[in-house]
């Protein structure tokens, strides 16, 4: 299993704030991406694993913003599994504009199933 993935976002002109920066909101729905790309790298999808009835669910979310990411800039994510402990996944996010770190992310993940109660993590998510 691929513990790292990237993917490259362009800024687009809907996500940004009047000032034409990246609104903060935006970084973690290209956060959300990453993850998603990486989950499909391995073969996985989330739409196949709620159709087995289980989801995943945000439960810790941090980002540190170093330098705005701008209308238009061509980005690059990198996003690696940290952890994996029987209920949940953490990943880190890395987000570039060429060597330049604009921001660095943590979240942590609870597998939960139709119902809302905490459930193991796959053994295909843990391969």
């Amino acid at each position: 299993m691929l513990k790292q993935h990237e993917i490259e976002l362009r800024v687009r002109y809907p996500e940004t704030d009047p000032m034409g920066m990246l609104h903060h909101a935006n970084y973690f729905t290209y956060f959300e991406i990453g993850r998603t790309e990486l989950l499909r790298a391995n073969g996985g999808s989330y739409r196949k694993m709620e159709q087995t009835g289980l989801f995943v669910v945000v439960v810790k979310a941090e980002c540190r913003f170093r330098s705005p990411a701008r209308y238009d800039d061509l980005l690059r994510l990198r996003t690696t599994v940290t952890r994996i402990t029987h209920v949940k996944i953490e990943h880190e996010y890395k987000l570039f504009r060429g060597d330049e770190l604009l921001a660095l992310a943590n979240i942590t993940l609870a597998v939960v199933d139709r119902d809302g109660n905490v459930c193991r993590v796959p053994d295909w998510m843990k391969a």
